[in-house]
């Protein structure tokens, strides 16, 4: 778009948007340059006593561990339902479409809730799977995900002609398999990175249902801190702002990345 094309109105909204969101995060990050002994500025102590719990780092890791697992899951689960609703049942679409808009009508903390009374009411409860929180947690963050994944694999899915993709690769004796791995995915990969990206996001930020499940999770550390240290809780809350900007920097990247990208249906030995 051409920059004198551009509506005055567009850019007042543009600067009251970022004002409404920078000044926060400004005014957290100055009251985390506080002393925590004298209460003036400018001191980086706050940042020290973070980096310098093993709280934080055993905490952020189980919470990146939990987002990788959670990715891993879900790309497993939906790339190939996707990729057959898109080629076979196309009618289907709807449908799945409507599933995937559940997770976001159901609360949470109705979703933990519901988890956790049937896994421990039912007989011979699996204590295993919700003692766990690569399991319990996972099995949970994979259903609340499945909506951002299935749009942006869906939004991949619809902008490559799938059928005339898979007819060319099958035709060259490919197996499924193989149309799948080598040919469908490069072409969709930036939308799997897309809802990968943003899984990791809501991962790294949920707190609900990791703390009605009694996991300590990153989250849940912001929280406990924030109760007991004033300093050191605006400066994790700063860094957890970093961590999810930064896969939404991401995701803007990879998309520059992929706008001019090509359909390949070449089949390697």
């Amino acid at each position: 778009m051409n920059r004198k094309h551009i509506a005055p109105s567009a850019v007042v909204w543009l600067v009251l948007g970022a004002v409404y969101f920078l000044i926060p995060l400004l005014a957290t990050f100055l009251f985390s340059l506080k002393d925590a002994n004298t209460g003036k500025c400018c001191s980086l102590s706050a940042y020290g006593v973070i980096l310098h719990d093993p709280q934080f780092w055993s905490t952020i890791k189980l919470s990146f561990r939990l987002a990788l697992e959670t990715i891993a899951i879900g790309l497993l689960l939906f790339v190939p339902t996707i990729y057959w609703v898109h080629l076979k049942v196309p009618r289907l679409r709807p449908v799945v479409g409507f599933m995937a808009l559940v997770p976001f009508v159901i609360p949470p903390i109705i979703l933990v809730v519901g988890l956790l009374k049937f896994f421990k009411d039912t007989l011979h409860a699996p204590f295993w799977f919700i003692g766990k929180p690569d399991m319990f947690l996972v099995g949970a963050y994979v259903i609340l995900s499945f909506p951002y994944i299935y749009f942006s694999l869906d939004a991949g899915f619809r902008s490559i002609d799938v059928h005339t993709l898979t007819e060319a690769s099958r035709g060259l004796g490919a197996t499924w398999r193989t149309t799948l791995g080598r040919v469908i995915l490069p072409n969709i990969r930036v939308a799997a990175l897309s809802g990968a990206f943003l899984t990791l996001a809501i991962v790294m930020g949920e707190f609900t249902i990791a703390s009605l499940s009694a996991f300590h999770t990153f989250p849940t550390y912001l929280q406990q801190i924030n109760q007991s240290k004033a300093y050191p809780a605006a400066a994790a809350t700063l860094m957890s702002f970093m961590i999810t900007w930064a896969a939404m920097l991401s995701i803007l990247l990879i998309g520059r990345r992929g706008g001019q990208r090509t359909v390949r249906v070449g089949i390697g030995r």
